[in-house]
């Protein structure tokens, strides 16, 4: 039997991932539904590593390298097709894009963005659910992640319940091996939202967009419900996190400080286009350099130590902060990034404005908050006879903010508590 090793690429936005028809210009699976695929070796039958030649098959069949950037890469795995006498080794990809203008080759007859789930009920290329499922997220993505925003977790907090619960409602189960049948019935979905819930608990968003998914399928109580409540939960979220920046951007002036990284926060600047930004390095995990460097195409950009911002905001002469947050609390307390406190406070003494952005989804249920000690060798790892702090998250008082920028615009202390009573009932459903 002939091996061929190939590649598969799942491109994602927004929670949906990109799937192409294949044209009758390829050899093999015409009219089939797949993702970014082609052959490990190049055109003069020379093998290339796995990845290089996904991102080749990216840039040829979708037009689209320069604005992908790898999530993860899966293990491969082996489809044997007997009647082309083929075993071919797939190597699963998947990508995150921050441009939906897809370009397609001639191999490719027809192109749809589409929920993963939609990969269980179409003419497809053999196997390529094992692809996907080799590369989508699991607990582990909500849980162990240290270095993207909540929001963020939050989508891949509900893929991960609208992929189990496709896989508990599908009629095909029995033709997926054991680690594609992970999604079980309404007890076992439940459990599974509980521990998406509880898997950082820091992030209040998270929580608050499991809950609405389950409340809204509680109701029937069906695999079907919990899968179509996420993937609204999904469009809505996203929705909500591009309103809140615009709303942001329309207050920002020109010249503007920011830490840490958040989607939403580096989403409103973008559309601001300020001419300067101030940005922290927010350490331990750096994640303010990434902001800083993304920014440079359309400002000037100052990159400074999370010690010394306080100081920066009046010595650069900035004009606003803008912050995102992990967690709004009911008193309109602002839990975020370490330095955020410092940051807010420094931003008052300099007279100007403190503005945080979130969807309301960040606003919490209670008053509770877990700040995630860090490792305290990060900080000292000698022997003197000492403690250690090394929070990841600080709390700022409420005084010190000056709007929290949400969805539906600038919230008050009582439309923060009004926000907070509403999650406190969506989250009845686990006490079912």
């Amino acid at each position: 039997m002939d091996e061929r090793g190939v590649v598969t690429a799942f491109l994602r936005d927004d929670g949906e991932v990109l799937l192409f028809r294949r044209s009758d210009e390829v050899g093999s699976y015409t009219g089939c539904w797949g993702g970014v695929s082609g052959y490990v070796a190049d055109d003069e039958g020379n093998d290339r590593p796995p990845e290089a030649a996904v991102r080749a098959e990216i840039r040829e069949e979708a037009g689209l390298e320069e604005s992908v950037a790898l999530v993860r890469s899966g293990e491969p795995f082996p489809v044997e097709d007997e009647e082309r006498g083929t075993r071919w080794q797939v190597h699963p990809f998947l990508f995150d894009c921050d441009s939906c203008a897809v370009t397609p080759n001639e191999e490719v007859a027809e192109t749809a963005w589409v929920h993963p789930p939609e990969i269980l009920r179409r003419e497809m290329v053999p196997r390529l659910w094992t692809a996907y499922d080799r590369v989508r997220p699991r607990v582990a993505t909500v849980r162990d992640d240290h270095s993207h925003g909540s929001a963020w977790l939050s989508l891949r907090a509900l893929e991960v319940l609208r992929d189990e619960a496709a896989l508990a409602g599908d009629g095909r189960r029995d033709e997926l091996e054991a680690s594609e049948r992970s999604g079980d019935d309404w007890i076992a979905l439940a459990e599974l939202a509980r521990t998406l819930r509880d898997a950082r608990p820091s992030m209040v968003v998270v929580g608050n967009r499991v809950d609405r998914a389950m409340s809204e399928a509680s109701e029937e109580r069906t695999p079907e419900a919990i899968e179509m409540a996420a993937r609204e939960g999904l469009d809505r979220a996203v929705a909500a996190d591009r309103e809140a920046a615009k709303r942001a951007a329309e207050r920002l002036p020109d010249r503007v400080a920011t830490l840490s990284r958040s989607g939403t926060v580096t989403a409103a600047v973008e559309e601001a286009t300020p001419d300067a930004v101030l940005v922290a390095e927010s350490r331990p995990g750096r994640e303010g350099v990434a902001v800083a460097e993304s920014l440079t195409d359309t400002a000037d950009v100052t990159l400074t130590t999370d010690a010394a911002l306080a100081f920066e905001l009046a010595e650069w002469d900035a004009e606003a902060l803008l912050v995102g947050t992990d967690r709004v609390l009911p008193d309109g307390r602002v839990v975020n990034k370490v330095g955020t406190r410092a940051a807010a406070l420094g931003a008052n003494a300099a007279g100007i404005d403190c503005l945080v952005v979130a969807a309301s989804d960040k606003v919490a249920p209670t008053a509770d908050y877990d700040l995630e000690p860090r490792d305290a060798t990060e900080v000292y790892d000698g022997e003197a006879d000492l403690s250690v702090s090394n929070p990841t998250f600080d709390v700022t008082p409420a005084d010190a903010v000056d709007r929290v920028v949400t969805e539906r615009g600038a919230l008050d202390a009582d439309a923060v508590r009004s926000v907070a009573a509403v999650h406190r009932k969506r989250s009845e459903w686990a006490d079912e």
